[in-house]
């Protein structure tokens, strides 16, 4: 006899019962404060154990772990990740089998540059690129960047924030071929990305920061124009090696945080590879970050 054949969703439900059962079976009554009592015939904790503490029914629970169509709201989903202690990456996973966004943190927490990323900076050579935060803030880079852009080494707080620089750094404004487009693209892209980070202090300032320096950031950051941000090519005027063609890249850090890599390719337009490398050869020895 044929198997009955099942549907994607069907498929996803049916794992995500799977994995709601396997979270629940690796954990002991002890590790939630539930006195084991007599001799238990179910590894783990019990169905009802884990509904009692995310604060749902126990038949609705046991439908949910059965890959029955039910629809788990944010809010339950959230409370079985702390019944079930399940870390960030697990949090993640069931969020995804469930169908649904998992919500986005807000809470400001320590950026930092792992050793691994740092040294993938470092065999960039020929690849001007740097790590930016949540905010947008310069968190590392590499030498080849400093040649290009500018040493980021010198600038502190606000002041090493790429929307800052854009907007407010005479030298990047002289440095940057079709500064306004590319302004309003910058602009566009911040305000798309910091979305979820409405009403975070560090934010607000930086807003209000660039809203008494920039007069075309006060002009445009009513207008709410919002893009993602893509690739393309970039064209700068360096004061030293002249014009100069890049084609750049931002790729999401796949750590849970909002940091990105941001990468610029040189392009044989304009003898660019040529005319960093000389950059490069006259540049003193630099550090990757702060």
């Amino acid at each position: 006899m044929d198997a009955v054949p099942h549907s994607p969703e069907d498929s996803r439900r049916r794992e995500l019962g799977a994995f709601l059962r396997s979270r629940r079976e690796r954990l002991s009554p002890a590790d939630i404060g539930i006195a084991s009592g007599a001799r238990r015939r179910t590894p783990g904790l019990r169905r009802e154990e884990v509904a009692m503490i995310a604060g749902v029914g126990t038949t609705w629970y046991t439908w949910l772990e059965q890959g029955r169509d039910v629809r788990p709201s944010l809010e339950v989903l959230s409370a079985l990740c702390e019944a079930l202690r399940l870390d960030a990456v697990e949090k993640r996973h069931l969020f995804i089998l469930a169908g649904r966004q998992q919500p986005e943190r807000r809470a400001a927490t320590s950026e930092k540059v792992d050793a691994t990323l740092l040294h993938m900076l470092e065999s960039l050579v020929l690849q001007p690129a740097y790590v930016v935060g949540r905010r947008w803030d310069v968190l590392a880079w590499n030498p080849a960047a400093v040649a290009v852009f500018g040493d980021y080494g010198l600038l502190e707080g606000d002041a090493r924030n790429i929307v800052h620089l854009v907007f407010t750094s005479p030298h990047h404004r002289r440095l940057l071929v079709d500064w306004e487009e590319l302004a309003r693209v910058v602009l566009a892209s911040f305000r798309a990305e910091s979305a979820k980070y409405v009403g975070d202090p560090d934010f607000e300032r930086l807003i209000a920061l660039m809203t008494r320096t920039s007069p075309e950031f006060r002009d445009w950051w009513p207008r709410r124009d919002v893009a993602r941000r893509l690739t393309g090519v970039k064209h700068v005027r360096h004061p030293i090696v002249g014009p100069m063609a890049f084609e750049h890249m931002s790729l999401s850090i796949d750590d849970g945080s909002d940091m990105r890599l941001i990468v610029y390719t040189p392009l044989a337009e304009q003898n660019t590879i040529a005319k960093l490398k000389m950059l490069l050869d006259a540049q003193p020895v630099q550090k990757r970050s702060a």
